[in-house]
Order: C-alpha cells, then sequence, then structure tokens
C-alpha cells in the first residue's frame, strides 16, 4: 500500500526518524563550529609561540651589539622567505627596515600583541599594484599575475615593542596559512555533514520506507483475522528483529485463541450430542411416572433415578467448567509443593474398595518420595479419574486383570504411569482422540461415565507445566504423567 509524503510523516517510524535526523543535524553544526574555533585556538597559540620565540632571538642580538646588530639581524631574517614579519620604524611611525612595506594605521601606536588581526603590505607588492594598471597589449600574463596577487589580501598578528631609544620594533605572524588551514577544516567538516546527512535520508527512506511495507503487511494480515480467518497469521521474514518477534508472539497468541475458540465449538457440539440422551431419560421417566397410577414406592423409585441422572449431568458440567478453565491458563487453586508419593498412595488406597470388588489387583509403586510444585486437589482429581478407567477397561480382556501405579524420577522430571492389561488403544489415531472431550471409544457405551476423565487429565497436566501420553502396554494400556520435578526435593 502506497502512502503519500504526508501519510508518511504521519507515522511513529517517521516522526521518530525525523527526530532523530534533526538531533544529528543539530550535533554535527555544533561540531563543525566546536572543531574550527578549536583549530583556529591552536594555530592563533601556535603563531603566538613562534612570535615569542623569534623576539627572544631578536632581544639576545640587541643585548649582544645593541642596536646596529639588531637592524643587521633583522635586515638578514626579512630576506629570508617565510611567514614571519619584521619592522624597526623610528618614534614617529616612520618605517626603516624590515620586510612590510606598509601596515594598517594604527598598528604601531599600541604597545604589545594587537587586538585583532592586521592588514599589511610587503615589500614588491607596491610593483605588483603598478602592473595592474598596465595597458591590456602588454606583458599580459605579468598583468594577470598582479591582479591576482593584489587582490590577495594578507592579515597577521605582531608584537609590537618600544626600544630604550624609543624606536619601535614589530614581529608578527602572516595568518594566511592558518587561515587556510582553517578553510580546509571548515570545508571538510561541511563536506562530511553534508554526506552523513544525505546519507542519513537515504537510510531513512529505505529502512523506513521497508519498516512501513512490514507494518503494511501486518495490518493487512490483521484485517483478514479480524474479518474471521483465525487460520490467518502474520508474516515473518526470518530476520529475527523486533518484527518477528513481535509477529511471533502474536502468532502464538493466535494459535491459542484459534484453539480455545475450536475447543468451545466441540464443547458446545458434544454437549448438543451428548448430554441429549441423559436428558432425555429424565423427561421418559417422569413421563412415564406420571402416566397410569403408581405406588408410592414407584415415584420414589423415579425420583431416587431423577435425582442419581441429575447429579450425572451436574458432574458432567463441573468437569467441563474446570477444563476450560485450566486450558484458559486460569486457576484460583493456590500451587504449593505437593509429594506424588503421598498422592498416589492416597488414591490407591480410595480405589481398592473399587478394584476388589471388580476383581481387579490393584499395586502401587510409590515408595520414595518425589515432590513437585502443583496443586495436589487436581492431581489427586486427574489421577483418580485415570485410575477408575485403568479398572474399569481392563475388566473382561484378562482373567486376570490388574492395575499398577508407578512413580519415578528421571533426570528433571517426575512420572507417574497407571498400566493396565485390559484391550488397550491399539490405534494411535485413537489414543490420540482418547484426550478430547466426550470422546468415548467404547462404542457400546455399556461402561457408566462422560469421556472428560482423560480430558480433565490432559488439563490438568497443561496448568501444571506437564504433558500427559496414552502408551501401548501389550497388553493394555498406559497412561503416563510428566511433571517438572523441584529442585528442593
Amino acid at each position: 500500500m502506497a502512502l503519500s509524503v504526508p501519510a508518511i510523516m504521519r507515522t511513529t517510524a517517521a516522526r521518530l526518524s525525523a527526530l532523530y535526523l534533526l538531533l544529528f543535524a543539530l550535533c554535527a553544526v555544533a561540531l563543525v563550529f566546536y572543531m574550527t574555533s578549536l583549530s583556529a585556538r591552536m594555530l592563533t597559540a601556535q603563531t603566538q609561540e613562534t612570535i615569542n620565540d623569534e623576539v627572544l632571538g631578536l632581544a639576545r642580538a640587541y643585548q649582544r651589539g645593541g642596536l646596529p646588530i639588531l637592524v643587521r639581524v633583522v635586515e638578514q631574517r626579512s630576506r629570508q622567505p617565510g611567514a614571519n614579519l619584521y619592522l624597526i620604524a623610528d618614534a614617529n611611525g616612520q618605517i626603516l627596515t624590515g620586510n612590510v612595506q606598509s601596515l594598517e594605521p594604527g598598528v604601531l601606536e599600541t604597545e604589545g600583541w594587537t587586538n585583532s588581526p592586521f592588514s599589511y603590505q610587503r615589500f614588491g607588492e607596491g610593483e605588483l599594484e603598478r602592473q595592474r594598471n598596465l595597458p591590456a597589449d602588454q606583458n599580459t600574463s605579468e598583468q594577470s599575475d598582479a591582479q591576482a596577487q593584489g587582490e590577495k589580501g594578507h592579515n597577521a598578528i605582531a608584537l609590537v615593542l618600544r626600544l630604550p631609544n624609543q624606536m619601535i620594533m614589530l614581529v608578527g605572524r602572516d595568518l594566511g596559512e592558518p587561515e587556510r588551514f582553517r578553510a580546509v577544516i571548515r570545508r571538510a567538516l561541511m563536506l562530511a555533514l553534508g554526506m552523513m546527512g544525505l546519507g542519513g535520508l537515504l537510510i531513512w527512506f529505505f529502512v523506513g520506507r521497508a519498516a512501513l511495507k512490514r507494518i503494511d503487511s501486518v495490518s493487512d494480515a490483521s484485517r483478514r483475522i479480524m474479518g474471521g480467518d483465525l487460520s490467518g497469521r502474520l508474516p515473518v521474514t526470518g530476520a529475527g528483529d523486533e518484527f518477528d518477534r513481535l509477529s511471533e508472539n502474536l502468532n502464538a497468541m493466535l494459535a491459542r485463541i484459534a484453539t480455545l475458540n475450536e475447543g468451545l465449538k466441540q464443547v458446545s457440539d458434544n454437549i448438543a450430542h451428548d448430554l441429549k440422551t441423559p436428558l432425555t431419560r429424565l423427561r421418559n421417566r417422569a413421563e412415564a411416572t406420571l402416566s397410569g397410577k403408581h405406588k408410592t414406592s414407584d415415584y420414589r423409585q423415579a425420583l431416587e433415578g431423577t435425582i442419581a441422572e441429575s447429579d450425572q449431568l451436574i458432574k458432567t458440567f463441573n468437569a467441563i467448567l474446570m477444563i476450560s478453565r485450566l486450558e484458559a491458563g486460569y486457576s484460583s487453586e493456590n500451587t504449593n509443593r505437593v509429594d506424588l508419593a503421598e498422592a498416589v498412595r492416597d488414591v490407591v488406597e480410595l480405589y481398592e474398595p473399587v478394584a476388589e470388588e471388580a476383581g481387579v489387583s490393584l499395586e502401587a509403586d510409590a515408595r520414595e518420595a518425589a515432590f513437585v510444585n502443583g496443586n495436589r486437589e487436581l492431581i489427586g482429581q486427574a489421577l483418580s479419574n485415570i485410575v477408575d478407567n485403568a479398572i474399569k477397561y481392563s475388566t473382561g480382556a484378562n482373567a486376570q486383570p490388574a492395575v499398577r501405579v508407578a512413580l519415578e524420577r528421571t533426570g528433571t522430571e517426575v512420572r507417574l504411569s497407571v498400566a493396565d492389561n485390559g484391550h488397550g488403544i491399539p490405534d494411535d489415531g485413537d489414543r490420540a482422540r482418547a484426550t478430547e472431550r466426550f470422546v468415548r471409544l467404547e462404542k457400546s457405551r455399556s461402561q457408566p461415565g462422560s469421556g472428560l476423565g482423560l480430558s480433565l487429565a490432559k488439563a490438568v497436566m497443561t496448568f501444571h507445566n506437564g504433558r500427559l501420553e496414552l502408551l501401548p502396554g501389550n497388553p493394555g494400556l498406559s497412561v503416563v504423567m510428566s511433571f517438572p520435578a523441584r529442585e528442593d526435593h
């Protein structure tokens, strides 16, 4: 989706990029001025140091031979090429010797360092100035050089000293080289600023555009999902950046929502199908009781059957609510330190009479304590459902039906297994379906139950960050509950 410039500037990414670019530009401009000023101060200090060295040398010459030696040394140094300036003038400012032909007015009037750079003219530049006025047909090349040299100004700083005989000595240095150096630094910094600014704009344009395209793709996918396509997912490029991490988290959330919606749909369908039968039995029993004349004992028997059927319905609904609450990741129950060995002993003790009545041998192997973080009531309920199923479905398949509950610690897990020697579930697909709500693999439905026992056990294991596995027992079935073990056991 193409965006216009005003639309792009309304985005947070564009505004942040523009703000960063502005701050960068301000910092770069401040850096240019700072570096230019620093280089100017350094060059000025270096120039003054050079002038001081020259003055010390001239002072030693004056001490050796007075004014004649001083004038001789000044004349010698004036003839040497370089940027140093030398001048000796009388008390009235009339130049006597040196390499300076003229000065800006007022320079020699104040003793000490000049307050600011001043302009001057060297010897020989007057001739160049005269050549500027030559006719065009005479020495054109020399005229061009003279014009270039004449138009080029000279600035300098100097130290003005008054000698004991009231004569004036000026020692200075031309600022052409420092000014050229400062100009080079300024141009280099400005060029670097321009290149960095251009690079920042290009990076902002291309990177920002790519980021906006990814945001647009996320927005398009979000609109499709909001339109009802819960199977859609946000795009993941594989770059591993913050957009990918956000998309992965949102995709995980969408997968969780889709799972919950699918579970809700299955619950609704299962309630409509599996609870229709007990409700129909309740109605038929009430209708049969009301039709005709019956004894008081008949009415009492019918009411007792209705109450028993209602209790079973209430248990079914409570199991459905518990499963939904656990799968949603919420429970008002507290979790603490639980000894699974103790829980195994309690459940086995509870179901021993049931197993004895059914002719099933119930054994427990949980001698050593094994601690986990969890809710004892939920774990006990899940284990009770699994043991109850094992007792029910082990009968009729073996002459000596048996159920064995074992507890063992393997690495960082505690495995609680319930194994029987019944018919089992030979098909892998059926074992996967057995933990779904209201799924009962027994087609005859001769055994009592609602098909929620293993579903509740699976929800309990998910709540405890564990897993529930149904494994073939050869013969029979082994249901394994794997818990993360506590480290402080």
